[in-house]
């Protein structure tokens, strides 16, 4: 794949492969291996996360995308953590892995059915008044593809890792959209938002937003590139 823009020392990165690598998640690490430090789009996760063998499209190669960050421990950029990327694109700026928060436990198969009953057999996901409730097999209508519902931890995975997986409370079915859009943002027991996290995954506009709250929340006040103390103050 070309630079986008010629005038641009943004590199972009290419389909090496053969990707013969017996899961989505070893294909898609094994593509961003072979770009460090390289930009990758949608349609290039998408191609290598094809079964090799039926060329078949996987929904989850997303959530494969996320448990190489959450579990394998790598750092990968997207438009939300770095300014010069666009939407739907993503860079690893190395190959070091940073430490992992322990190995994912998944509810038993006793557990799991007992929460897809619970959940009515769609996802769980709230937000406010709005609920997902999309059903297994539906055609997601935002991300497209067909809803696979899998289980999620009410308390995300990098705060407790030991889940009981014979609890039915402590787990929720979700479509893998929005075991995406959770991520380690949202506490689903406590409902506290890991607010750190979402300041940081936040269009730069919204974080520019978020800096000008706290100026004035603290007291403070922006005037010609100088923040000064103003006598306004929360503290």
């Amino acid at each position: 794949m070309k630079n986008k823009n010629k005038n641009s020392k943004t590199i972009y990165g290419k389909v090496k492969g053969p990707y013969k690598q017996g899961s989505v998640k070893k294909r898609v690490e094994a593509l961003f291996l072979d770009n460090i430090g390289k930009i990758l789009d949608r349609q290039q996760i998408i191609q290598v996360a094809r079964d090799p063998r039926t060329g078949k499209e996987p929904e989850n190669w997303h959530q494969r995308l996320s448990e190489l960050r959450t579990d394998d421990g790598y750092t990968i950029l997207s438009w939300r953590n770095r300014g010069d990327l666009k939407v739907q694109e993503y860079v690893m700026p190395s190959s070091t892995k940073r430490p992992k928060a322990g190995k994912r436990v998944k509810p038993n198969s006793k557990t799991w059915m007992i929460v897809l009953k619970n959940a009515g057999y769609r996802c769980d996901w709230s937000e406010g008044s709005h609920r997902c409730r999309l059903r297994e097999g539906d055609v997601d209508p935002v991300g497209g593809g067909r809803v696979k519902l899998t289980p999620d931890h009410k308390r995300p995975h990098s705060m407790d890792s030991k889940t009981d997986p014979a609890n039915p409370s402590q787990w929720q079915a979700l479509c893998g959209r929005h075991q995406v859009m959770k991520k380690n943002y949202w506490d689903s027991l406590t409902g506290k938002l890991n607010t750190y996290a979402v300041v940081q995954a936040a269009p730069d506009s919204e974080k520019r937003e978020v800096f000008r709250f706290l100026l004035q929340y603290f007291g403070y006040d922006m005037r010609n590139g100088t923040i000064i103390k103003t006598e306004e103050s929360h503290e």
